[in-house]
């Protein structure tokens, strides 16, 4: 498949689309695959309204009842799961240009696994981090530290020779800003390897009602400091479209890559309007 310069979504399972794709394409590749949690992952749509009869109880004690107006799920479970992704980091690897870097978000159940993975397929030279993405919400276990946290692991196609530009991300604010100084405290700082963002909110501007959506801000951080304007951004576990959607607010063009046809309506609700959705399907 010949890549031009227009926004492309495929619908498609990325197995049989990625192959298609030419060598060295992409600049910046950054997934999001499913988990393996082992359990289905859902996202309701719900409608609270004042009722006497109500399931809820608000404010000065007064009752809401609250209806289901929609749902979207995916099943995630994958009896051979390090199997299932390691074609694909193959493929993700041939993608990539010489300069380029691959971010893969993944959750503790299979970080140490995938690490490993990763190391064989593009060479432990080619690790450039770990990061910590780290928030505040969801549920709270009383048996074990809550998990409160995912895993970003980043390789590179050249080790040494990857672009990376600090200059163009968003700085954030100093902890303890009195340490270092007014000026200092004005500027913010680099974010380091832990990045602390909270999750997409319920009420959220961004919120599509996909499973598991990431927040722009994470991906921005991403797009920003691996990729320059005009350059091409490839997702193939597209989802709701996050890394097409910072990935056109920043100059970028992009490729997203999703068999799942309720990703796709919410991608061509999200995206801009000249986006193309062609490919496997």
């Amino acid at each position: 498949m010949q890549l031009d310069d227009a926004d492309l979504v495929i619908p498609g399972d990325c197995t049989e689309v990625l192959p298609t794709l030419p060598d060295a394409s992409c600049q910046l590749i950054s997934v999001d695959p499913p988990f393996n949690t082992g359990k289905a992952q859902q996202r309701r749509t719900l409608v609270t309204r004042q009722s006497e009869s109500g399931d809820r109880t608000g404010f000065a004690g007064r009752r809401y009842a609250t209806e289901e107006t929609g749902r979207q799920a995916y099943l995630d479970v994958h009896d051979d799961y390090l199997g299932m992704l390691e074609p694909l980091l193959r493929e993700a690897r041939r993608l990539l240009t010489a300069s380029g870097t691959f971010y893969l978000h993944i959750d503790y159940r299979e970080a140490h696994y995938v690490k490993l993975l990763l190391d064989g397929v593009f060479g432990r030279d080619a690790f450039l981090n770990e990061i910590i993405w780290a928030y505040d919400f969801g549920g709270r276990a009383r048996d074990r530290w809550p998990a409160k946290h995912d895993t970003i692991l980043v390789y590179v196609k050249t080790p040494g020779g990857h672009f990376f530009d600090q200059d163009a991300v968003e700085r954030i604010p100093y902890l303890a800003p009195g340490l270092v100084g007014p000026e200092k405290a004005a500027r913010g700082k680099l974010p380091t390897d832990v990045w602390w963002h909270t999750i997409v909110p319920t009420n959220g501007r961004e919120k599509t009602g996909y499973p598991n959506q990431k927040p722009e801000g994470v991906l921005r951080r991403i797009v920003q400091a691996s990729s320059r304007e005009g350059d091409r951004v490839l997702d193939f576990f597209a989802g709701s479209g996050t890394t097409g959607a910072v990935a056109a607010q920043l100059g970028r063009r992009f490729v997203l890559v999703d068999r799942n046809p309720e990703a796709v309506e919410v991608m061509r609700r999200r995206l801009p309007e000249t986006t193309r959705y062609s490919g496997v399907s």
